[in-house]
């Protein structure tokens, strides 16, 4: 038997998790770069640099998502 919770099954409830929680940490660690940037006083190319280097690890996330949905998987 394949327990529920309000309706929607485990793997429901985990696919939210994933997109929606790690979505909103990955907000969360772009405001934390900023912060960094600001208090360092990076500059206009310092910032770039810290937003690039820091986020690029974020792409990978967000070329998954877009991948699974243009494939429909």
């Amino acid at each position: 038997m394949q327990g529920t919770l309000f309706g929607f099954t485990e793997e429901q409830v985990a696919e939210f998790g994933v997109t929606f929680g790690v979505g909103a940490f990955m907000l969360f660690m772009l405001f934390i770069i900023g912060e960094i940037a600001w208090k360092s006083k990076a500059g206009k190319t310092g910032t770039l640099v810290l937003f690039f280097v820091l986020a690029f690890g974020m792409l990978g996330f967000i070329a998954k998502a877009v991948i699974q949905k243009i494939w429909g998987i």
